[in-house]
């Protein structure tokens, strides 16, 4: 069973490429485990739908799938350019004017968001998501500032502008986010993701946000800027406020530097692992597969590099919004998963994981080491808000996670924790070792070969007292 399970899951971003029900529902098939809708593109209808149909694909395959709303966050981009073209030269001075709407083909460009406020004179800016490297020469008004291109190149509409070194002093929330938020408190959303995060004080202002909507979403930070990722210690207190954290390598190579992304990644996946907490590895991931129908080798071993690291989750952006090849990227990327997982050890981490209860990280690495001592086939978590079987993921055990829980929003966050498997039933002492005789004689959980009988460790506990407290171990 453990060699076909796939330990690390996949998140793929839902857009035109698989934009109906039919192939929302094979990519589910082939391995994904939880859908993003990025909220940068798109209308309020389109993913109203998407999200029906990532739950009809769930329930007709008995399922638990995650939903992840994207926040656009201050991503700043330019307005519409006359002929969708703008020609820049080393040493052209550039506007940039929160105020203009329609650009008339000279250096005055429209932009979607006021820098004026924000910015310093000398601070850079890269237009064109880093193609075009400017600095700030003058703040002109209360809505302009005025740039020195310092290469030449083009610029088109809606195109992306990096601010490295500008902080945005916790005003990481638009007018776009606070609309985006309030549509999605009433709807069906696991979690919710939070760009250009820079310190753990955005975490706690969106989690108080979400809590006053009354959303039971959880929150992934997306690691992407220079001030996130300043100091190791500044890095973990943001890791310690989330859920989860999105290793967000696009966006960070313009800021950072691009040498500085697998530092910064191994840094986070470690950091997750030690405070149990979920690390999504995002960007060109299988890149090249939008137009090819097979992946880069340098592609294979920068996902087999995650395997190996203890990455909870892959994710998968452009391959499969607009890429030619949705479906095979899915099954490329669960084949190279199963075979990393399968014949490599992965990366050891240098101090024991420790969640936000010690009880339950003391019971979680009993479980992972006595499950590894006799050879279990399974852990069987009884969890009601989830944190157990996170705790138990966090041992990164070499085996299957099965979590049964009564909140289908549970089942659905845990979704994209490492080597689970979440099933809904009804709170009872013996929920576990009902589920496990439920999936042996589906199939869905297999024998060891040579063994008659399953053998399962289940973690439970009286939810009345302190929660998970006991480990059993049952042939079934």
């Amino acid at each position: 069973m453990s060699k076909l399970f796939k330990r690390t899951k996949i998140l793929a971003t839902i857009g035109p490429a698989v934009a109906s029900a039919e192939q929302i529902e094979q990519i589910i098939m082939a391995g994904v485990n939880g859908c993003r809708l990025n909220f940068s593109h798109g209308t309020y209808d389109q993913m109203a739908q998407f999200m029906t149909w990532i739950r009809q694909a769930a329930a007709k395959k008995g399922r638990s799938v995650a939903i992840l709303q994207d926040l656009q966050g201050p991503k700043i981009r330019l307005g519409d350019l006359k002929d969708n073209h703008f020609d820049v030269h080393e040493g052209d001075e550039l506007i940039l004017d929160y105020s203009v709407k329609e650009h008339d083909g000279s250096a005055t460009l429209p932009i979607q968001y006021n820098l004026a406020p924000k910015v310093k004179v000398g601070e850079p800016i890269y237009l064109f998501d880093g193609k075009i490297r400017t600095h700030v020469a003058e703040i002109v008004s209360d809505t302009a500032i005025k740039l020195i291109a310092e290469n030449d190149g083009f610029l088109m509409s809606h195109k992306g502008l990096n601010l490295p070194d500008t902080d945005f002093g916790g005003d990481i929330l638009t007018p776009k986010d606070l609309a985006d938020l309030e549509w999605g408190a009433t709807r069906d959303f696991d979690y919710v993701a939070l760009s250009f995060v820079q310190c753990a004080d955005d975490i706690h202002q969106l989690r108080q946000l979400l809590r006053e909507k009354g959303s039971q979403a959880k929150i992934v930070a997306k690691i992407e800027t220079k001030k996130a990722v300043e100091s190791d210690e500044h890095l973990e207190e943001i890791v310690k406020a989330s859920d989860a954290v999105m290793v967000a390598r696009g966006d960070m190579a313009y800021e950072v530097g691009a040498e500085i992304v697998p530092i910064v990644q191994r840094k986070l996946v470690r950091l997750c692992r030690q405070h149990a907490k979920i690390c999504i590895i995002a960007t060109q991931t299988m890149g090249s597969m939008v137009d090819n129908p097979i992946p880069t080798r340098a592609e294979v071993s920068d996902v087999a590099n995650a395997v190996i690291q203890g990455a909870d989750v892959v994710m998968l952006s452009d391959e499969t919004t607009n890429g030619k090849y949705p479906l095979e990227t899915v099954k490329e990327l669960k084949k190279i998963i199963l075979y990393t997982q399968n014949h490599s050890e992965m990366t050891p981490i240098p101090t024991n994981p420790r969640g936000n209860n010690p009880n339950y990280d003391a019971i979680a690495e009993a479980a992972a080491r006595l499950a590894e001592h006799i050879h279990a086939d399974v852990i069987i978590c009884q969890t009601a808000s989830g944190a157990t079987s996170l705790a138990v993921a966090a041992q990164r055990p070499n085996l299957p996670i099965i979590s049964v829980t009564p909140d289908e929003r549970v089942a659905n966050q845990l979704a994209l924790v490492y080597a689970n498997s979440a099933f809904v039933r009804p709170y009872s002492i013996n929920a576990g070792i009902q589920l496990a005789r439920e999936l042996k004689a589906s199939g869905y959980l297999q024998l060891t070969t040579g063994r008659d009988d399953l053998t399962a460790v289940i973690v439970s506990g009286n939810r009345d007292l302190i929660g998970t407290d006991t480990i059993k171990v049952r042939q079934i």
